[in-house]
Order: C-alpha cells, then structure tokens, then sequence
C-alpha cells in the first residue's frame, strides 16, 4: 500500500512538473483549486515565474514559520521550490533552505528556479518525507505546503520531522485537514488520495500525532474550508529544548571523555 500511495502521489507531481517545463502554464491541484494564489503579488514578484506555476500547496507556510536570519530551514515535498526560494531570503546568506522531493521532475524543476533566482543558500534532496535524508538534530524549521496529506505513513513523517529539527526547533506546516466527526471512508468521498483529500488527518489525529512524535505547543488550526468538511490549517508544534540540567550534565560528561582522552583539559 505504502509503495503504491508513493507511485501515485509521484505520477501526479510529475506529471505538473512536465506541463510546467514544456509549456509554461500553470499546474493546479485540479479538486481544489489551490497554489499560487495564497502568495502575495510581493512573494510571487521575488520569485521565477515557474516556481510560482508548480505550486500545488493549500496555504503559505511562511506565513506560519517567522523565519530568522542563520537558520536552517527544511521544506517537506519542496515541488518546484518556491518555498525553498523564499526561504532563503529570510534566512539570508547565513543561512540555509533544503527541499526534500521524491520526484526527479519536480527536483528538476526546482533546481532550474534556484539557478535563474541566483539562490546560492539553497540545496534540493531525493527522498522520502518518511526518511529523511538529513542527520539528527540538523535543522532549525521543519516547514511543509499540503503535503503531510499524501503521505503513506505519517506517524513515520512525525517522528522524522522531530529527529531532525534541533532542540528548541519548530514546525509551521499548512495541510488539509478533516472536521473530527468525518470518518475515513467520507474523507475518500470527498477527493482523491493526489487530490490531497483522502489521506487527510483529521484535527484530532494530526494534533495527537505531532505530540506522540515528542513534540510540544502544538496546534491545528482552520484557515478556510476547502471542500465539506475539510480544511485548509495550519500546524505549529516545538521541539523542546534541552532542560538547564540536562545540558549542564551533558557539558559535564563532555569534559570527563575529553580529559580522559588525550589530557586537554
């Protein structure tokens, strides 16, 4: 099932990445109607106009994250990379935007928009969102545009996004998301699984998912109905960060290893 979920979901974004490169239109989430335009004229004027056309997300994450000068920043199912590109120009040279896709189309596309924007604090990665090519505690912002959705195995996705993000790091995620009292089997009749509507979490479940993968301050809140029952959100959560005590004990085994080692201390 899993494998399957991935081929569909991949077929679909490439097949948005290839009508964006051969004829310069726009993709669209074709159930929804959603992208481009929950980007301000600002945004989208900073940005390569192909960028702009291979947004498929339900919201703008950036809006969400408060992105800081020097951070890293790591966005799930980067597409044609626009949140990739506005990224790094909040984070500016000291810092870092890293786009994870799983579709050589789209990480065609997005590395094609970081050239013709001159981004040089940028890099795009293949892989999965349900493991991350990144080492642990790597990140500072895990941030993600209506893409938890079409996961397979989300309880994985969580547990991911909490193994890279940093002590004290955070998430600022738009997704669809369901009204509690909608069951599986009414989600699917809503949308399709690429329609970013069968494989929605509901409110509930997205919220006890991010806390059961160790994370804090979290919150799901409704942007604006996208169809019955289902909602474009946004998702914020925290990682916490290090206890006074922990950290003075870890600084104190580190200087135990180093003198036993090789006498620096």
């Amino acid at each position: 099932m899993t494998q399957q979920v991935h081929d569909q979901v991949r077929e679909r974004y490439a097949e948005s990445a290839r009508q964006v490169l051969a004829t310069n239109t726009a993709a669209c989430c074709a159930e929804q109607g959603i992208g481009p335009e929950l980007y301000s004229a600002l945004e989208k004027s900073e940005l390569p106009d192909a960028a702009v056309m291979a947004s498929l997300g339900c919201g703008n994450p950036l809006a969400v994250a408060e992105l800081h000068e020097g951070e890293r920043v790591l966005d799930l199912g980067s597409g044609g990379g626009i949140d990739v590109l506005l990224s790094a120009k909040r984070v500016g040279p000291t810092g870092r935007a890293i786009g994870l896709d799983m579709t050589d189309e789209m990480l065609a596309l997005a590395q094609r928009n970081a050239a013709e924007a001159g981004a040089t604090n940028v890099e795009f990665l293949k892989g999965q969102i349900e493991a991350i090519p990144l080492p642990a505690a790597s990140v500072d912002v895990v941030i993600s545009n209506c893409v938890v959705n079409l996961a397979a195995d989300k309880p994985s996705v969580f547990r991911e996004i909490a193994r890279v993000l940093r002590a004290g790091g955070r998430v600022g995620i738009t997704d669809i998301v369901a009204e509690d009292a909608l069951t599986a089997e009414e989600r699917a009749t809503r949308g399709s699984y690429v329609g970013c509507i069968a494989g929605a979490l509901s409110f509930s479940e997205f919220e006890a998912g991010l806390r059961e993968a160790g994370l804090t301050d979290v919150s799901v809140t409704s942007t604006h109905l996208v169809t019955d029952g289902m909602h474009s959100a946004i998702i914020k959560a925290t990682k916490p960060a290090i206890p006074a005590e922990g950290a003075g004990a870890a600084a104190g085994l580190a200087m135990v290893g180093c003198c036993g080692r090789d006498g620096c201390c």
